[in-house]
């Protein structure tokens, strides 16, 4: 099993920067995949972005290119996504995701991933 606790969400002004946490604990030798997905209120949670067991491969969403970095430092089990220029749209609850298959494709869908977090929710004001 794998525990995962986010932090760092707050309420923050268009064009601000924040920067989330995922502390990861438990059987985190096998964890692969690690990715953020977001939801929106009244809408569907959506993948925001992903990063490989080695770091060298990520992923992003179309939208937040340019503007979100997401990182992994395994020898303190912790990923972050850093956000910069945020926008209202980007308003959620932001979750935490851990997955234990090695896909050779960039797993961007929920099922793909087996541990979640609790979420932390970033509000943005415009």
């Amino acid at each position: 099993q794998v525990q995962l606790v986010e932090s760092g969400g707050g309420l923050v002004q268009a064009g601000d920067s924040l920067r989330v946490s995922c502390a990861a604990s438990g059987r985190t030798l096998s964890i692969a995949w690690m990715a953020w997905f977001r939801q929106a209120p009244g809408k569907e949670r959506e993948f925001v972005a992903a990063i490989s067991r080695t770091t060298t491969t990520t992923y992003y969403l179309d939208s937040v290119k340019g503007r979100f970095i997401i990182s992994r430092d395994n020898a303190k089990n912790t990923m972050y996504l850093q956000m910069s220029s945020l926008k209202p749209d980007d308003m959620g609850t932001y979750y935490c995701a851990a997955g234990t298959h090695n896909y050779y494709h960039i797993p961007r869908l929920s099922p793909e991933y087996d541990y979640w977090g609790q979420g932390t929710q970033v509000t943005v004001s415009s």
